[in-house]
């Protein structure tokens, strides 16, 4: 595929007291339009919607779409207040820049650091899962190696260019996203008994209230599921960070912002409602084959498992890829604002941070041998560790964006295109609504569970923020010592 020449994306300027990032990032503008719709539009789509639902749905019946709805309104909230201020300046660092600026140097440092912790991880998982898939396929070869050429390629992928990058997660996002309209339309046809060739007799929503009604397990079950469902909407921000290399950054930014709402709405909610429409909640099928596969087997679609198998390759394939490419990007900002190697500053001839790509997977391969080694210990502590990271970076997004309003007002307030509703009222709910999350995932005792996640996320989060006020006292130090010998 042959592509117009790429701009350079000139970098954001640096707070006072930073070192000053070069005057060109030498990032290209690579991804076109289509690619960051897709992007944005497959970005909350994760495999986490087709395998970890069931557990939902076991957990809180057809209440577990008040969970969805729950964890769906966060996103959004948070999603415009991120797009606020990436409309206004859209940067590679996204929210951690914003929050460098905005609370200190402290907290981009922090959270860019623990955000990319994150997505390392993520590759880890991801690889596993996608070489289970493969391996089942192809017995012959195995799975730790089925892990490692599916990490090289989407390396190799990465590391030709961002166009290449973009071009791959147009396709995988665009298999996703055909993969739930398709099952939205074939269910609901389903589900009033219209589905040409289906032996499904019409329940209309009848399921939604049959079996021990809508809350089976009480209302407290709808925060159990909120629990279990918040994690698979990780990734919506990725087209922030990725419209700093885009033909037209502002535009993209405000469209993937004002489209989340149905993004949202449609794929999670949406998907959802056709699964405990067409099946009872508590029916075993859900547990034992997982809910989009049973829902497609009691409609009589064949070879259902395999085709969502399929489906749920591509969706991990596409979480590499996008994790890949966000993981390097945050460390490519890290560097460029002198809070990484300044290695990870430098990109090659292609405009790709080389180094910062080589660093994110090679943590990544590392992970994947700690998941095929130590399973139960190291691996499942980076697990545990990285587990509340998601809920951080929402309340960093939250602060940050209570204070560049503001800035942006105060500097460029023709940029304020993108505006949170209810300022900032609704700011400080959504900060509300997150801090409960974390609270009630306290309460969560049991093996792995919220409690851990919280607590081994909360140290690691304290551990980073230590070696940024340190290191910045240092920094002090040093600059006092040369500015006292110089004079």
């Amino acid at each position: 595929m042959t592509t117009s020449p790429s701009s350079p994306v000139a970098a954001p300027p640096g707070p006072p007291g930073h070192g000053q990032a070069p005057e060109q990032s030498g990032l290209q503008s690579g991804l076109k339009n289509r690619h960051l719709s897709m992007i944005a539009v497959g970005g909350v789509i994760g495999a986490g919607l087709f395998v970890g639902s069931a557990s939902g749905i076991a957990a809180a019946g057809p209440g577990i779409l008040l969970s969805y709805a729950l964890v769906g309104a966060l996103v959004v909230f948070v999603m415009r207040m991120l797009g606020e201020m990436a409309a206004a300046n859209p940067t590679s660092g996204s929210f951690s820049a914003y929050a460098d600026r905005a609370l200190g140097r402290w907290a981009g440092f922090s959270i860019g650091w623990l955000y990319w912790f994150f997505w390392v991880v993520v590759l880890a998982v991801e690889a596993t899962a996608g070489a289970a898939i493969l391996t089942s396929w192809v017995p012959a070869v195995p799975q730790w190696a089925w892990a490692l050429i599916v990490m090289i390629v989407l390396t190799a992928t990465n590391l030709a260019s961002v166009a290449s990058f973009g071009e791959f997660e147009f396709w995988f996002a665009g298999i996703k996203v055909v993969a739930i309209a398709a099952f939205i339309v074939l269910g609901g046809l389903a589900i009033f008994g219209v589905l040409p060739g289906s032996g499904h007799a019409a329940t209309g929503f009848g399921n939604l209230t049959s079996h021990g009604g809508f809350l089976p397990h009480g209302p407290s079950a709808i925060l159990t599921g909120v629990l279990m469902v918040v994690f698979s909407f990780m990734g919506s921000e990725i087209v922030t960070l990725a419209a700093g290399e885009s033909e037209d950054p502002q535009r993209a930014v405000t469209k993937a912002t004002k489209s989340v709402i149905w993004r949202v709405g449609i794929f999670y909610l949406g998907s959802i409602l056709v699964v405990v429409s067409l099946l009872p909640w508590n029916d075993p099928s859900i547990a034992k084959k997982g809910s989009y596969v049973a829902a497609l087997d009691s409609i009589g679609i064949p070879h259902a498992g395999e085709i969502m198998k399929v489906i749920v390759l591509t969706a991990v394939l596409s979480c590499l890829n996008s994790g890949l490419y966000t993981a390097s990007r945050m460390a490519f900002s890290l560097g460029q604002r002198g809070d990484a190697p300044k290695a990870f500053a430098r990109t090659n001839l292609r405009g790709v941070p080389q180094a910062a790509i080589l660093a994110s997977v090679l943590f990544g391969f590392v992970a994947v041998g700690f998941n095929y080694l130590w399973p139960d210990t190291v691996f499942q502590f980076l697990l545990n560790s990285s587990g509340a990271v998601a809920l951080f970076v929402w309340l960093v997004i939250c602060f940050s964006q209570l204070r560049m309003r503001g800035i942006i007002l105060r500097e460029n307030p023709d940029k304020l295109i993108v505006r949170m509703w209810l300022f900032p009222y609704l700011t400080w709910a959504t900060i509300a609504m997150i801090s409960f999350v974390l609270v009630y995932m306290l309460t969560d005792d049991s093996e792995g569970g919220g409690r851990i996640q919280v607590l081994l996320s909360l140290l690691l989060a304290v551990l980073v923020v230590a070696v940024s006020l340190v290191r910045d006292r240092l920094g002090r130090g040093a600059a006092e010592k040369t500015a006292v010998t110089s004079g």
